[in-house]
């Protein structure tokens, strides 16, 4: 009778544990936090990201050019009712749109939403553990557009990041 309920036992957690492996989870994602400035931005531009704990990862972002807040965004990786990441993104006050994972890991991360205006997937690469590189794609006025924000870690508090 023991041995059938450890039995039962392990095998329980090994499909709870299959299950879970199914689908991507935040924990993958962990690579991205920290603080990571704008490469040939101006300071204070860049990206913010909390590590993940309960099923998300908060970040921000901000554009400064001369000496002025142009743009910024509120993003969230989340975990949805689902069971799948998405990456949720309020940029500059707008409506969040939710753009579903479309393949989740070590060293990238991408994000695809084919019925927003633009973009239409939003991907971080990470190059090393001192490089990243974001990057949103999607076609306008039937050109496919692709821009990019390669970024290096600083230390979250330093100049380079604008948090003085």
């Amino acid at each position: 009778m023991r041995i059938t309920r450890q039995i039962a036992f392990t095998l329980g957690a090994f499909l709870a544990c299959s299950a879970c492996a199914a689908e991507p989870g935040i924990a993958q994602l962990s690579w991205l936090s920290g603080c990571w400035a704008s490469e040939g931005g101006e300071p204070g531009s860049g990206e913010h990201w909390m590590p993940p704990a309960g099923e998300t990862m908060f970040g921000t972002s901000r554009t400064v050019m001369r000496g002025k807040t142009i743009e910024f965004e509120f993003m969230e990786l989340r975990t949805m009712p689902d069971g799948k990441l998405a990456f949720i993104a309020h940029p500059s006050g707008k409506d969040a749109t939710i753009f579903p994972a479309l393949q989740v890991g070590d060293p990238e991360a991408v994000f695809e939403n084919l019925q927003h205006d633009f973009p239409q997937r939003v991907a971080y690469v990470r190059e090393g553990n001192s490089r990243l590189r974001a990057r949103i794609e999607g076609m306008r006025e039937g050109v496919l557009r692709v821009i990019e924000f390669p970024m290096i870690r600083v230390a979250c508090g330093s100049r380079a990041d604008g948090a003085y």
